[in-house]
């Protein structure tokens, strides 16, 4: 059985097949899903998604690119999306200093006030940090006793890595790991605790080898669990029980 704790089937690539695509994950032995938002509109396509499929779940937030569009209501929207009973986040929410597609003050004040709608309604967070790994940890230091969370699509390094297990916080991998260039990433699944990793597509993007370059999607799990077993030394059906289970535990599932 495969969890991917992270995709995103509201994006325009899935437009010609979602629906059928979806309803054949079951089959292919991918059981649980979590559709991450990255505005108030991926966020209600990913509820609408998840009442229609039942391994299907939702989170709600606005990433970073999308922190300019926040407004004063945006906050509201989100609270009340995820009041349903199969929103189990918020996000994907942090720093992106890559594209600096929002100005990195809006950015880290819609980041709190994210932290802080997550602490009010008593959710996990999912993290997104790109070149901003100094200014994410900052906030995340006033959250991490209040709120649970995961950085999603983690490349960063050990000791960073470190600190965010140490919080308690999980870590989640995508197809980065099968990359020739995944050296850190592979320090940090054959380091870290077991019971705290989980895997993801990110789906459409990142799609892992032998498929880079195409479309992802869920079914691509088994090339991710199949890397990182391997880094650790165990059978890959082991390493994605293990991952299901802590995405599972993670998300109140």
């Amino acid at each position: 059985m495969y969890f991917d704790t992270h995709a995103h089937y509201d994006d325009e690539q899935f437009d010609g097949d979602r629906e059928e695509l979806l309803a054949s994950m079951p089959a292919n032995g991918v059981t649980l899903i979590v559709n991450a938002a990255s505005d108030v509109q991926t966020a209600r396509t990913g509820r609408n998604l998840a009442e229609k499929f039942p391994f299907v779940y939702f989170a709600a937030g606005v990433h970073p690119h999308e922190a300019s569009g926040m407004e004063d209501g945006t906050a509201d929207e989100l609270r009340e999306l995820l009041a349903h009973p199969k929103a189990v986040a918020v996000g994907e929410i942090g720093l992106d200093y890559h594209y600096d597609l929002s100005p990195r003050d809006v950015q880290k004040a819609r980041f709190r006030e994210q932290m802080e709608l997550a602490r009010e309604v008593g959710k996990p967070v999912i993290i997104h940090e790109r070149e901003a790994c100094a200014d994410t940890l900052e906030i995340l230091r006033d959250y991490w006793r209040d709120v649970p969370g995961v950085f999603h699509c983690y490349s960063g390094s050990w000791e960073t890595a470190k600190e965010i297990l140490d919080s308690g916080w999980y870590l989640s991998f995508t197809g980065v790991v099968t990359f020739k260039n995944a050296r850190r990433a592979l320090e940090v699944v054959r380091n870290m605790p077991l019971d705290r990793l989980m895997i993801e597509t990110d789906s459409p993007y990142l799609a892992p080898e032998p498929r880079r370059g195409r479309r992802n999607d869920s079914r691509n799990l088994v090339f991710i669990a199949s890397r990182i077993a391997q880094e650790r030394g165990m059978a890959p059906e082991e390493l994605a029980q293990a991952a299901f289970d802590n995405g599972k535990r993670f998300f109140r599932i």
